[in-house]
């Protein structure tokens, strides 16, 4: 490691202007940026903790009782058992990474991140939620921007994510064992008006939707709808645990299981 400053601000407006300076970083839980750190990826002067800010942190239901909210500090294992609500959501909190990681990541960190094998990138597109900020609202659609690459202007933070509740869903992940990050995971979310289908670890863009299996699903909501729709190998990753074709494969698989669990 090497020598910084760390500030440990109490709101969100302090910790906007504390990231006012050179060199600013900010600090979720720090699953991401302290390993980064180690190996001098990053070298912030000084570090910005978001995980003293009451008002960043916890998890309620939305008034219209429409959408569960989530602290952009909440740790991932109060998601897991306070998003009863949205079982999908919590189901998918509970399976990231070990107890470890659970207790000190962030939602907001995650998505701030946005790797492309993470999961939370996957909830937040499959169910259309916003990601709110200190200074805007960002629809999920126009947040995600490629692999690491997210809307966020240097020094935003992201205070609350909101998710709509959907009618029912699932998510899928075939975990790579050492990491516990998706080799391939979906999440399949079926509303009123429509089905979403996100996808996370295949892609070297980042998390995307695969709108052909939603037109499919919107028609039939059954593995079966799925049986005529190919996942193309081009622009998928491809590394030591798992060629662009098996990554194809899996995305149609992992859908397959998603739509029969959450029916």
């Amino acid at each position: 490691m090497y020598a910084f400053d760390i500030e440990r601000p109490s709101t969100i407006a302090d910790a906007a202007t504390a990231l006012g300076g050179d060199e600013a970083q900010a600090l979720g839980g720090g699953q991401t940026l302290i390993p980064t750190l180690k190996q001098r990826l990053a070298m912030p002067s000084k570090l910005v903790s978001l995980s003293g800010i009451p008002e960043m942190r916890g998890v309620c239901k939305s008034a219209d009782g429409a959408q569960i909210c989530v602290g952009g500090a909440t740790p991932h294992a109060v998601v897991a058992t306070e998003a009863g609500e949205f079982a999908g959501l919590a189901e998918l909190a509970s399976h990231i990474g070990d107890p470890a990681v659970r207790n000190r990541g962030t939602v907001g960190g995650s998505l701030a991140n946005n790797d492309p094998s993470a999961c939370y990138p996957c909830a937040a597109l499959a169910t259309g939620a916003t990601i709110v900020t200190n200074a805007r609202e960002i629809a999920a659609d126009d947040y995600f921007q490629g692999m690491f690459s997210t809307a966020l202007n240097e020094g935003e933070i992201i205070t609350e994510v909101k998710f709509p509740i959907p009618e029912v869903s699932n998510y899928q992940k075939f975990v790579q064992p050492a990491s516990r990050f998706a080799l391939v995971g979906v999440m399949v979310c079926k509303y009123a008006d429509g089905v979403r289908v996100a996808v996370t670890g295949a892609s070297e863009d980042g998390v995307f939707r695969w709108t052909e299996a939603e037109t499919a699903l919107s028609r039939g909501f059954v593995p079966d709808a799925l049986n005529e729709l190919t996942v193309l190998a081009d622009g998928m990753i491809g590394d030591l645990h798992g060629t662009p074709e098996y990554r194809a494969h899996l995305v149609k698989v992992m859908t397959k299981r998603a739509i029969a669990a959450a029916s």
